[in-house]
């Protein structure tokens, strides 16, 4: 079961907020997706929030594009920064992503986002199967938060 961003939003405003705000404080951040022999593979790309959705762009024939069109799971963490920090804790988005292909979203999308050719790139819609935020609660525990669609949040807290 997937769900759009904007039903995750609704759902769980608070925990939204605080993950648009992770993938907000940094423009680059880390997509994992599967090769063809089924290991994994990590990529830098930018995400955007827009519309009620999870937007991923990306340039044509590039091997995270590949990876997408031939296997839809994928899993977007948000750039951690610098040090050990992580204001508002470590967040990650898992989904299912969409080939866009419908010239009018793709219009809306490039008169939103700066991108580099828009007549040549791969723009992808984000089904969302879970988010997770790891954060530590008052120096003690380590709180883990996650969301699946008609599961709610769970909280686990270790010390």
């Amino acid at each position: 079961m997937t769900s759009n961003w904007a039903a995750f939003s609704t759902a769980e405003p608070d925990l939204a907020k605080t993950v648009e705000e992770r993938f907000g404080a940094f423009p680059h951040h880390v997509l994992a997706t599967l090769r063809k022999d089924g290991s994994p593979r990590t990529s830098g790309l930018e995400v955007r929030f827009l519309d009620g959705e999870l937007w991923l762009g990306m340039m044509p024939g590039s091997l995270k594009a590949l990876d997408l069109l031939r296997d839809p799971r994928c899993a977007v963490q948000a750039n951690p920064g610098e040090g050990t920090a992580m204001g508002g804790g470590d967040v990650r988005v898992s989904g299912r992503a969409v080939l866009v292909e419908d010239e009018p979203t793709i219009r809306r999308y490039t008169g939103q986002v700066a991108v580099p050719d828009p007549s040549s790139f791969h723009l992808f819609r984000v089904g969302v199967t879970e988010v997770t935020r790891t954060s530590v609660q008052d120096d003690t525990y380590l709180v883990v938060e996650v969301w699946t669609p008609g599961g709610g949040v769970r909280t686990m807290k270790r010390t």
